[in-house]
């Protein structure tokens, strides 16, 4: 691997962290050639490596500013990447919200789950599965598996009500970032009883997302099951 390919692997890393959010400028290039010690040919390369990937973008006489969506054939994980990341409790503000729980338990995390929370296998995590509930409403079906090592003390009056209020007030955890790729898929038996849906033909949209914290640990994985008819999904795409 060449010098401005470990370079560009290091912002990716960064900005897929939530070190550098979206929308905002990267240093200048002269500081980069500080960080890296490297030479400003060499960090234009690395620069323009980004650009291809479709993780930032140069906007002239302003400098170079993280794209706000990783979009489609970007070398990212195909994660898309928003400033507005507050959790459901907080994206339905001024409205009831309700949760079904479902299940709670500690268990040995699955390798999938273990290799995305990058934690030993043998580990254990918080596994909760709850049906959130809007106005009456059944929205979503989450299934979210968290570390214990940090993130510490749930309780089941925590699960029914806001786990990232829990994280940020009682913790004194900061929420930084989340990675997110969604998918439209057909639910299964349960989520159709859960969810309320009567047409066997509905589909639900399936939210994967890694979240982090503000000092790079990853705090969740979770993989939210939308209704088709509560979902919206917004981006902003820069070219």
């Amino acid at each position: 691997m060449f010098k401005y390919e470990r370079i560009a692997e290091d912002i990716q890393n960064k900005i897929q962290k939530g070190e550098y959010l979206a929308d905002e400028k990267l240093p200048q290039e002269m500081e980069l050639c500080r960080q890296y010690d490297a030479s400003r040919i060499t960090i234009r390369e690395a620069l323009d490596l980004l650009v291809y990937r479709g993780l930032i973008t140069r906007r002239r006489g302003a400098g170079t500013y993280v794209k706000a969506i990783i979009g489609e054939g970007a070398d990212s994980d195909g994660f898309a990447k928003s400033q507005q990341f507050g959790g459901f409790s907080r994206d339905m503000r001024g409205r009831k919200v309700e949760s079904e729980v479902h299940q709670f338990s500690l268990l040995q995390a699955p390798k999938d789950v273990a290799e995305k929370l990058q934690v030993e296998e043998t580990a254990f995590v918080c596994y909760i599965c709850r049906t959130r509930i809007v106005d009456g409403k059944p929205y979503v079906v989450e299934y979210t598996y968290m570390p214990t090592d940090f993130i510490t003390g749930i309780t089941a009056e925590v699960v029914e009500n806001s786990i990232y209020e829990y994280i940020e007030h009682k913790l004194k955890l900061k929420i930084k970032s989340a990675h997110r790729a969604a998918r439209a898929d057909m639910p299964t038996k349960e989520e159709r009883e859960w969810l309320a849906i009567g047409e066997e033909t509905m589909p639900v949209f399936e939210v994967e997302q890694t979240a982090y914290l503000d000092d790079g640990r990853i705090f969740e994985y979770s993989k939210s099951r939308h209704r088709a008819d509560c979902f919206v999904l917004r981006t902003v795409s820069v070219r």
